[in-house]
């Protein structure tokens, strides 16, 4: 064991590991923006809005991500349309992810109490306004748990990008095995590079979770807006 001559791999390990940072991040953002969209399309009033989105939502659902990932890789590049490896991984992530977000965002936008749009009806508010400053801020806090989850999933699930070597954490692994051949000893690092990475990541959204949910204020003009109203409480009749 640890006969592996790890400083002439750190930088291919540290390229790996920005690798798959990248991959993360691009594949997150936009998985979350694509899922809100077919969650608000789940929740329109029209069939040809509603369908579609069930559809897509079912598809990916029940397709495993490695098949996704050769369809677009490999699938796309046998009908002429050539993705790079960077290219065919944030898409397979995206289109992948948020099928499952997607149904998140939706549960959680129909958890919010009807009351509050009724509330911000009254006061005069129009659709939007009130799904942007009513619905969704409370639909987001209570979709956080299940975010917060696939992220961490969707951050190990990169993974499974070594198939199309993608340059990340495990695409390297395998190249410095192939140099190597100490299978044990480089990929008991590159888990343990995994759950440096995955476990502080969970717990942080995980305290990130529990102070919404205990109404802390997280933005700076937040904590001033209740500093001020609790200024105003306490002046005495």
């Amino acid at each position: 064991m640890f006969q592996v001559p790890w400083s002439e791999y750190s930088a291919d390990l540290w390229e790996g590991l920005l690798k798959t940072l990248s991959y993360t991040v691009v594949g997150f953002v936009g998985a979350a923006l694509l899922g809100l969209a077919v969650a608000l399309l789940r929740l329109g009033r029209t069939r040809l809005m509603r369908v579609p989105a069930l559809l897509y939502t079912e598809i990916f659902k029940n397709v495993p991500l490695l098949a996704v990932i050769f369809l677009t890789y490999f699938g796309l590049g046998s009908v002429g349309l050539k993705l790079d490896a960077f290219q065919a991984g944030t898409l397979s992530l995206v289109v992948f992810y948020a099928a499952y977000l997607s149904e998140i965002f939706r549960s959680a936008i129909n958890g919010v109490h009807g009351g509050q749009r009724e509330a911000a009806e009254a006061l005069g508010m129009g659709t939007l306004s009130t799904f942007a400053k009513v619905v969704f801020p409370q639909a987001m806090r209570l979709a956080l748990p299940g975010t917060n989850t696939m992220l961490v999933d969707l951050l190990k699930s990169t993974s499974l990008l070594v198939t199309i070597s993608a340059a990340e954490l495990m695409s390297q692994g395998r190249l410095i095995t192939s140099a190597t051949f100490r299978a044990l000893e480089v990929y008991l690092v590159i888990a343990a590079i995994y759950f440096v990475l995955c476990y502080p990541l969970s717990q942080g959204l995980l305290w990130f979770e529990r102070r919404m949910h205990a109404g802390v204020p997280l933005s700076a003009r937040r904590r001033r807006r209740l500093r001020a109203a609790r200024a105003l409480l306490e002046v005495p009749a």
